[in-house]
């Protein structure tokens, strides 16, 4: 991949399938590279994606987080995971609702051991999204959390200015998806 040979280390995938397809043996050959799941992530799809990504930015339920603890302590790894939250309270996305996070937050750090670095959300698609990428930033920041997952080709540097430190901007990189 010609990026890598320019030195992008950082990439990102909505589906574990297509990751294991395009990385698996790219990645035994450049150890730096650090892969980011950002889509739904199933949890009959967790054993797979435990052993290929080193990030998570969609955890969104228990059951997928007692599955991921489960998956990393049969392979003794860490991957550094984002809390996804339903920012927008929308009934068709997932995410923890904002009343909920405070305690998912202190079970999945606590009772099973996840390596918590920070929020993610996906705002709702029709406002504009700043006063949900600042809400989030003051939620990022009342659990101490150091990272803070939003933002995509659409509304990035909204969510630069409002304190993101990973955004997802594959289809302004790469184009459109087919």
């Amino acid at each position: 991949m010609p990026l890598i040979d320019y030195g992008h280390l950082d990439y990102g995938e909505n589906k574990v399938q297509e990751a294991v397809i395009k990385w698996s043996q790219i990645k035994l050959t450049n150890k730096n590279l650090n892969l980011h799941m950002v889509g739904k992530l199933q949890t009959n799809k967790v054993k797979t994606a435990v052993g290929l990504f080193d990030y998570i930015h969609s955890l969104d339920s228990i059951k997928l987080a007692e599955k991921i603890s489960e998956e990393q302590k049969k392979i003794n790894k860490n991957l550094k995971i984002f809390i996804q939250v339903n920012i927008g309270e929308e009934t068709q996305k997932n995410g923890i609702s904002i009343n909920e996070l405070k305690n998912f937050y202190e079970i999945c750090l606590n009772k099973l051991n996840l390596n918590i670095i920070g929020l993610m959300c996906l705002p709702p698609n029709s406002i504009d999204p700043s006063k949900y990428f600042q809400k989030m930033k003051k939620m990022n920041d009342n659990l101490s959390l150091n990272e803070l997952s939003m933002g995509m080709s659409s509304d990035y540097l909204s969510a630069i200015k409002c304190g993101a430190s990973f955004v997802r901007i594959g289809s302004k990189i790469f184009g459109m998806r087919n």
